[in-house]
């Protein structure tokens, strides 16, 4: 397998990862005589190495136009350099944020409060309540009409349950608020890997339009070669032709 020296790390790589100089947008190229100013138009790098000064080149993007990365940013700039696929990240931390007992009840409470099975278990209890007071006891019972104690009992479960379900969407909230970050990031990265994707294109065309220009460039050299045979041959036609005429003479 062929390889090549880079002028960046001066390691062997493969000749197909092989990219000279002026297949590089100027933005990359300065970023890279940076580091190396003795590199230039005639020089040659790997993929990957152009890879890593294209995530320099972003970060420093991100950086002029967004002022400082956040976290956010910053975890985003690190899956695309490490390779690595972001939802499973995003997974696996809401998986291992762990929840505090109250927050574990008071999500099961609001869940059970905001069912149907709630609402005909307490109209159940409430009809069975009056019921017994009423007839069973002919008004005379724990608590007569206008039930009291049943209002007693209502206020107090509604004074605990508002607090509970207050408590619940705090959590509801913040899940969005995560929800949120996560399609940021998500989107993020995808912008960034469109962005990388139009560089390789980009690439691509140059590339395929060198090959282009050294394919004429060798068709014009062997054209010129066969031209200058052509002539060279009827030179010594035309010389024989009149070394044959001079002897007949």
């Amino acid at each position: 397998m062929q390889t090549f020296i880079s002028d960046v790390s001066g390691q062997h790589f493969p000749a197909t990862e092989r990219i000279t100089g002026h297949a590089i947008r100027q933005e990359l190229l300065d970023l890279i005589r940076k580091e190396h100013p003795h590199f230039n138009n005639k020089c040659s790098l790997s993929i990957s190495e152009l890879n890593r000064y294209r995530q320099r080149y972003f970060e420093t993007l991100f950086s002029r136009e967004l002022g400082e990365l956040t976290a956010l940013e910053k975890t985003v700039l690190e899956k695309m350099r490490d390779h690595e696929t972001l939802t499973d990240k995003l997974e696996e931390d809401a998986a291992n944020t762990p929840l505090s007992p109250g927050q574990r009840l008071a999500d099961k409470i609001a869940d059970f409060g905001g069912s149907w099975t709630f609402i005909l278990l307490f109209l159940g209890f409430i009809l069975l309540w009056m019921g017994i007071n009423l007839y069973w006891l002919a008004n005379r019972g724990f608590d007569p009409y206008p039930f009291i104690l049943l209002n007693l009992i209502l206020s107090c479960l509604a004074a605990l349950q508002a607090p509970v379900i207050m408590m619940s969407q705090n959590r509801q909230e913040e899940k969005d608020r995560q929800r949120a970050k996560n399609n940021y990031m998500i989107n993020l990265k995808s912008e960034l890997e469109v962005r990388i994707l139009h560089e390789k294109i980009d690439h691509l065309i140059i590339r395929q339009q060198q090959d282009v220009l050294e394919l004429q460039q060798t068709q014009i050299e062997m054209l010129n070669e066969i031209t200058h045979a052509l002539k060279q041959l009827r030179t010594v036609n035309n010389n024989k032709d009149q070394k044959d005429t001079n002897e007949g003479k």
